[in-house]
Order: C-alpha cells, then structure tokens, then sequence
C-alpha cells in the first residue's frame, strides 16, 4: 500500500510569499483585478511511501512540460534503480487480510500505527536525494504489479476510447493537447505518478505545516481503534464515539493548545468526519465550543482540569426549541440573586427549552457552557455563558431535565431536549470578558452597548465552527471520491469487442463526472485552507467572517452533491454502509444545518456584500459596445487561459449585483420583506458567484506554487475544468453582453470534453493524493457485508 507523507520543505523567501499570497489575495478580492500570477521559485520535495492498491498510471504531458519532466526524471530513476538493485531485496505484495467482520481491514496487530516511522523514513531518503520518490525500485514494482491485476491503467482507457480522444484532441484549443505518454514499461511513468501524488498531498495538506497539523488525526484515524464496525445499535455507536474522544485527547497532547488553535481543529474534523463523525460532532463542541469558549472569556482564571483530563465533557447549549438562527430572542434567564450572588437557571416556556445538545450521561459527567438572558434587577442585559455541572456518576443533577430525542440522520450522537427548574449557579458561573463582567457591585460593565454585539461575542466560537463543518464536508467529499475512483478502476464490464473486459473509467459517461466532482473538490479544499488563514490573522474582521460563512455554506453543498455523484457511481454497492459510502451521505446533512443554517448565512452574506464594490476585470476584456456583433480583443481569447476565465466569471457576478441591486432599488418602499424578496433571487446567484471565484483563484494560486511540472499541469487542468464548469449557468448572459463569442460557445463543449480526457488516465494520482487511512476504505472490489 501507498502511503503519502507530508514534509517540510525550505522556507520561501519574503519576496516568494509576497509574491503567492498577493497572486491569491489579488484574484479574489471583491475589488481584485484578476491577472495571471508568477509561480513560487521554492522547489518543493514530495514525499510518498507506501499506500493504497489503486493503479498508477503513467502520466502524459503537454508539449511544454515534456523537456522538463525528462530532465528531472530520468537521472533520478536511474539512481532508484541502482539502489534497488544493490540492496538484492526481494519484491513484496502486501495482499488484504480480513479483520473481524471488515474484509478491507489489513492485519496491523503487529504495527498500529506506522505514520511516524514512515515519515522519518521518508525524511531520511529526502535528505540523502532531494526530489526523488521515498521509495525503492521494487515497490514501485509492486504497485505496479497490484495495478496490472487489481485495476484498469491509463493504457487500458487509450485502447478502449481511442475515438473519443481523437476527436477531442482534433477540436480543442491549441492549450489543451497533450502528447501520448510513454510505453507503461518505462519505469519513469511511476516515478512521476508518485512525485505528482506526493506533491499534491504536500500542497492539498497545508505543505510544510502538514507534519503537525494534520498528521497526528490521519495517523490516529488510521489504527486500529477506527476499523470500521458493522453490526452496532445507535447506543452502541454513541458510546464508541465517546471512547474514541479519549483517543483524540491524548493525540492532542495540550487540549487547551488545541482549543487555541483553528487550524488543529479543523483537521481534527477533516480526518475524522468520514471515519466517525460521531466523534466528530462531540470532540467539536467539547474542544470548540467549549473549551474554546472558556478560554476566550476568563478561562486563565479557571481550572480546566475536569475538562482537559475527560473527567467532564463539555457540551454547548445555545438553540432552543422556538429559538434556532435567532438567537437573540432566546429565553432562558439566569436571573441574579442579591442575597447570595449567584444566579438562578431557568427555562420559563415549553420552547425555551434547549434543543439537541449532547447531556445525556453517555460518556460519563458532562458540565455545558449555558447561553441564557443575564438579568439582573428589573434589567434583562442579553444573552451571556453560564457554565453549569449538568451530571456526575450518580446521573443528572437536581433540577436538570434530560430527555433523549429520537434517532435522527446519520452517525448517532446522544441529542436531547434539556430544561433547567431554577437551579442555583454560583458567581462564577458567569463567563467574564470586556463585552461582560459584573462588577463587585452587581453592575455589569461592558465595552459594548449593543446586546447583540455582547451575544455574537459570547458565541464567537461559532465562527470557528463553521470552518469545522467545512473541513469535515470537504474531507468526507475527498473520501467518497477515493471510493468512487478505486471502483471505476477494479469494476469492469463487457467491452465492445467480443470477451473484451473493460473497467468503468474506460467509459467517459462515468469518469467525467467524476473529474468533474474532483476538480470542485481540489477547489473547495484550496478555498478551505485560504479561508482559514484569512480566520487565523483577522478572525474579528467582517470580511473575514464572511468569507468563513461563504465557504461553510457552498463547501457543504458542494459536498454533498460531489457524496451523491460517488455513490451513484457505485451503483448498488454504494447503498451498503458497509462500504461507507451510504453513511458519508447521510452524515453529510449534517454540516450543512450545524453551525448556522446554509441557506440563513447565505441569505445574511448575501445582503452584507450586495452594496460592497463590484469587480473590476482586467484589461483583458474591455467594455464594448452593446451594439457591436464581435470584438476582436474578446474573440481571440482562449478558453483556457485563466485570466480570460476569471474575468468571465467577474463579468457574471457584476450582471447579477447589478440586477440584485436594480431590484432593491425599484421595489416599492415601506416593506422590507416584500424588497428583499424581490431582491433575494439575483443577490443569491450574485453570492454563489462571488464564491466560485474565491475558490477558482485558490485553486490557480496554488497551481502557482509548484514547480513540479506534472503537478503544476494537472492543478491548471482541474482550474480549466473547475471555472468552466461554474462559468456554464452564465454563458447565454455572457454572450448577450459580448463578453463571449458564438465560436466560444461552439469551443465549450470540446474544450471540455479535452479537459476531461488530459485528466481522466490521472484521476487515481489526483485521488491517491488525499491520503485516505487504510481503516476507512472499504474492500477493493465494493462488496455487500458479507462479500
């Protein structure tokens, strides 16, 4: 098995970062002119061991990487060779082992987890040859030996669509032909597989951050304790979650470090997302919206013992029942008591009770950080955390009542309903900050005057939150595409031709849809990393906040059509939550209601950016007459080039702003719902626009970054691929507009039918590049449970 490792590599130079992160910034800012970007001089050094039973194809490569590509390939390949042949060690074929009642599980009892020896390992052979494959001759012969027997290679799909690629070469734009690749016996094909895979897990993995920042969760999700198990009641499942919340804990190391770090956090749901999402539900709140709450309050002040160590978990208690997005209207009061300072917990209605929290005792004593109405005297001061023991070993406490609501969609986690009868909270309950402290006098003193500042304020963590549910959607979307591509390559069916046996990729019906879904999925997961950077160096900037909002909403959407699309490709075999296709469907709802309902922030960005400057494309494609037929500067465009492309989409969202805000303007006054509802149709498609363009300039800056020249092809590939895509809905306005010609649209669909066939023989490199743990793949071939 293949498995990809992440490393670090030398330092940019200031003028290296200026110049990447102004590439980025530049292209997707709403007043950003987006331009072609200079890539990163910093080389970068792959790093790939031993991973998945996938095939690996031989790469192609345009006209003007093949001079590159053969400098940098063949001195290394012949230096693997001889290393290879001087150690005179046999091959070896790792062959699938079942484990109870998991058939793809491999016999690990001896060695759990190898992550940290594989890395070393791989730092080792780094050191001694940069750039080369981590890896020995012979088990690249290996891999290649499991791909001759186990799937259907880049040479099995040119002999059985030689027709379709014909005529899509013939069609396309001159930027999109690719010379044939190589004779698959040439050793150099897999070598450039590997470097291709190692360098796209290196980028797609926060690059030289990847050791620490997601390394400990892959490693942890792949051991044993997360073979998956078949058979198990919802209690049984919850119960398994919370005993792998101690897991994660004792990887965490530091819990409080964790708390403090987004970064951390969003891996953690990353990589156990599609493993448990379960656990992933409850290590967010404990660790998130917790902890991290407290920490950002008066947490230095506290001994967060109980709740580092596991003794308590902690849970958040903020939606009630009549009270979801408008949390400012939430009931619950904690009403201070003068004789003895401290406060009293209350539910006053049936619909201020708190809805979906995890407090049963599953898991053991939990203590919730409580939103409630602070009130003090005949003064309600909005809404505060209370922090509130809600059971110990014995069960609930006095006056907390605990209802179980009944199983919902996906992973089970112990949701209830829970109501306080005027139980008695200390002082100290109250979490303090500058928006909040009570001062010895029982006046609260604030640095904010509006309430539902000093509630966003108590709830920021949600915010973090939201790039959580993101990270947790984009992992799960990466993992059903793995599933999907692995079955397109080892499921085969009958050919044209008399006996012939034919694999699902061989047939464009199927792997274009999925080269669809991964360039989506590569750009999701480059707008995921700029959108939490941004988080990290202004977490308090409406723009940034925004951004996070934005991504949460289409990157969970995205996903869980990008989870449909591999699970029908599967066919049956993908019903069965054996092979875990089934569950990352229903799991994924989840994402896109936690954290904030994606259609409510949507709608709210939305309105925020409707009267914010509009982008201003390049020179590119200058304004032009209405009235003129053609436009010679327009019709020369190529609808490859990126700029072209991003000015495209440009030109797209400054029609629908303009109609969004024409529609606010001319509807009648005096009734806001009835403006916005004529204004909300153009100013949603003016957001989802707006997103698209943040993702696609993420994905094309990080094309920028490589100098890998068969990464830096099949990044642009999947940017061509990914824009085009979104720019489809709009080609009848942009044509209206003359931003497009008729011999544009007559291009698009052999422009895409090009891209489709340059990345097709590549999409097991493009997906061994997730790095999926072992654990959580299903069997090769998808079988049923007892197969």
């Amino acid at each position: 098995m293949t498995v990809l490792t992440f490393h670090k590599e030398k330092p940019t130079t200031d003028q290296d970062a200026k110049t990447a992160t102004t590439a980025s910034s530049t292209a997707v800012a709403a007043t950003a002119q987006p331009a072609p970007v200079k890539p990163a001089t910093t080389p970068t050094r792959p790093a790939v061991q031993e991973r998945g039973e996938r095939a690996v194809p031989e790469l192609t490569f345009t006209v003007q990487d093949r001079a590159v590509h053969d400098r940098a390939i063949q001195e290394p390949t012949r230096k693997v060779q001889q290393r290879a042949r001087a150690s005179q060690e046999p091959a070896s074929v790792q062959q699938p082992t079942a484990v109870g009642k998991n058939p793809t599980a491999q016999n690990r009892t001896q060695e759990p987890c190898r992550a940290k020896e594989l890395i070393r390992a791989a730092k080792r052979a780094t050191a001694q040859e940069p750039g080369l494959v981590q890896e020995s001759h012979r088990t690249a012969q290996s891999r290649t030996a499991q791909s001759s027997t186990q799937t259907g290679t880049a040479q099995d799909q040119a002999v059985h669509e030689p027709s379709v690629q014909e005529a899509a070469r013939a069609a396309v734009p001159t930027g999109v032909r690719e010379q044939g690749s190589e004779s698959g016996e040439d050793p150099a094909g897999s070598v450039a597989a590997a470097l291709a895979a190692g360098e796209l897990a290196h980028l797609l993995f926060d690059e030289k951050d990847g050791d620490t920042v997601h390394e400990p969760w892959r490693a942890l999700v792949d051991s044993e304790a997360f073979v998956y198990r078949t058979g198990l009641t919802p209690q049984e499942r919850t119960e398994l979650s919370y005993q792998r919340l101690r897991l994660v804990n004792e990887v965490a190391g530091d819990p409080e470090a964790l708390a403090h770090d987004p970064r951390r956090l969003a891996a953690l749901h990353e990589w156990t997302g599609f493993t448990d999402s379960g656990l992933c539900t409850i290590s967010g709140i404990h660790y998130n919206l917790f902890l991290g709450s407290i920490l950002d309050h008066d947490g230095h002040t506290r001994d967060l013992t109980p709740y580092t160590s596991l003794q308590h978990t902690g849970t958040f208690l903020c939606t009630e029942l009549d009270h979801g997005n408008d949390v400012t209207a939430l009931e619950t009061t904690a009403t201070l008591d003068p004789a003895t300072g401290g406060f009293d917990l209350h539910t006053p209605t049936p619909g201020a009770r708190k809805f979906m929290p995890n407090t049963s005792t599953t898991g053991g004593p939990k203590t919730a950080l409580v939103a409630a109405r602070l009130i003090t005297g005949d003064t309600d001061h909005g809404v505060y955390l209370f922090l509130v023991p809600l059971s110990d070993a014995a069960g609930h406490l006095p006056g907390i009542t605990v209802a179980l609501l009944p199983e919902r969609l996906g992973s089970p986690v112990d949701h209830c309903i829970t109501s306080f009868d005027h139980v008695p909270l200390p002082r100290t309950a109250l979490l303090q900050a500058p928006h909040g402290h009570l001062t010895p006098d029982n006046t609260l003193s604030s640095n904010l005057t509006s309430r539902r500042k000093r509630l966003l304020h108590s709830i920021s963590r949600v915010t973090t939150g939201k790039l959580c549910m993101s990270a947790a959607a984009i992992g799960a979307a990466r993992t059903a595409l793995d599933i999907a591509v692995r079955h397109a390559h080892t499921r085969h069916i009958s050919g044209p031709k008399a006996g012939e046996r034919v694999p699902l990729a061989a047939h464009r019906t199927h792997s274009g849809r999925l080269a669809d879904a991964l360039a989506t999925t590569y750009a999701m997961t480059f707008l995921h990393r700029e959108t939490l950077t941004a988080h990290t160096r202004t977490p308090d900037d409406p723009d940034t906040e925004r951004l996070v909002a934005l991504t949460k909403a289409w990157a969970t959407w995205q996903a869980r059509d990008i989870i449909t699309e591999a699970r029908e490709r599967c066919g049956a075999q993908g019903l069965f939550t054996h092979n875990r296709l089934a569950d990352l469907h229903t799991n994924i709802e989840g994402t896109i209601t936690a954290e904030g309902d994606n259609l409510v922030i949507w709608t709210k960005a939305a309105a925020e950016t409707l009267f914010h400057p509009t982008p201003q494309p390049t020179s590119v494609t200058p304004a032009i007459d209405p009235t003129q037929a053609t436009d010679p500067t327009v019709a020369h465009q190529q609808l490859t080039d990126p700029t072209f492309l991003h000015n495209l989409l440009a030109h797209a969202q400054i029609l629908w702003t303009q109609r969004a805000r024409t529609a606010a303007r001319t509807s009648p006054r005096g009734n806001p719902l009835a403006r916005w509802n004529t204004t909300s149709t153009p100013a949603l498609t003016m957001i989802e626009t707006h997103t698209q363009r943040h993702a696609g300039a993420a994905l094309h800056a990080a094309a920028t970054r490589t100098t890998h020249p068969t990464t830096h092809h099949l990044l642009t590939t999947l940017h061509q691929l990914f824009i085009l895509n979104q720019l489809r809905p709009h080609t009848g306005d942009l044509l209206a507009h003359n931003h497009l010609t008729p011999e544009h649209l007559d291009q698009l669909p052999h422009t895409l039918n090009a891209l489709h066939t340059a990345l097709v023989p590549h999409l097991p490199t493009l997906t061994q590049a997730f790095n999926t743990p072992q654990h959580t793949q299903p069997a090769t071939p998808l079988t049923h449970p007892a197969g």
